[in-house]
């Protein structure tokens, strides 16, 4: 098997949303998307003090990709035109195709704003293909006990979507990818697979590690050569977030919440938004 090298680090970059400490890097000056991985913010870590007025992401529509987001802390509250509903926890992700179109909001639970404490939560869109950008909206929020937890000698995989040896991920993505979180003890040493011809996401969310021996810094999005799998060191505990998938070679136009294949179908899609056909909260 051959291990793929780094071919480059991209830093995140600081665009805070209000009191919101938040990194984002992809899209980037030198990384407009990573196909089909479009999009990746990092909030906080941070701790917010009691009667605090909590995360800002009020009801919004989207239209032709999936948005996943971990809650490494703290908690989130997902509510959409739909009809779900769900608080989910530390250690768990919520995983919501928008598809043909819906209004979602995602908040701070009452508990939070009055209590406070620490968060820090990973949203990250994945492209839909062009046959599946008007497929039916869907929703699956997990807790940390419904993602299996698989220990990896000194490592956690923690499995979201896909497999790894005998354990199967609770999502099915629709586009048959590999999806996790990996948590690292100092010393920790693994190869992930990487299948030939798949992109691959690999975000270092904080600590300090190696890539096929070459050290990699916190808060960059590493884009890798080619090859089978990627093998990785941890110099100090670290957390990251991985995933791979076919790209799907296919136009992008993005136009704020909606990410389609033509300017005409980003101007359909607001129609269709300012028309009502989403729903709402």
């Amino acid at each position: 098997m051959t291990s793929r090298t780094v071919r480059a680090q991209h830093p995140s970059h600081r665009d805070d949303i209000g009191d919101l400490v938040t990194r984002r890097p992809v899209p980037g000056p030198r990384l407009p998307h990573l196909d089909p991985f479009l999009f990746l913010n990092h909030h906080g870590p941070q701790t917010y003090p009691p009667n605090n007025r909590g995360l800002p992401f009020g009801p919004h529509p989207h239209r032709g990709f999936e948005t996943v987001t971990f809650i490494l802390e703290g908690e989130l509250s997902h509510l959409d035109s739909g009809g779900h509903e769900s608080i989910i926890h530390a250690g768990g992700v919520q995983w919501m195709t928008a598809g043909s179109g819906l209004v979602h909001a995602e908040l701070s639970p009452a508990s939070f704003k009055q209590s406070g404490g620490p968060l820090e939560i990973l949203q990250l869109w994945v492209n839909l293909p062009s046959r599946l950008k008007m497929t039916a909206p869907a929703y699956t929020g997990l807790q940390r006990q419904d993602i299996p937890a698989i220990p990896l000698g000194g490592a956690t995989l923690n499995l979201i979507a896909g497999h790894h040896e005998n354990h199967k991920g609770p999502v099915d993505w629709l586009l048959g990818g590999f999806m996790s979180t990996v948590d690292f003890e100092p010393g920790a040493s693994l190869t992930l697979p990487a299948p030939a011809g798949e992109a691959v996401f690999l975000y270092v969310v904080g600590g300090e590690l190696k890539i096929g021996g070459e050290p990699v810094k916190p808060h960059h999005l590493i884009e890798l050569n080619e090859g089978e799998g990627v093998q990785i060191e941890a110099t100090s505990a670290a957390t990251i977030l991985y995933g791979h998938a076919e790209p799907l070679r296919e136009p992008i136009v993005a136009h704020g919440p909606f990410v389609m294949n033509t300017r005409e179908e980003i101007v359909q899609a607001i129609t269709d938004y300012n028309a009502g056909k989403f729903g709402a909260l």
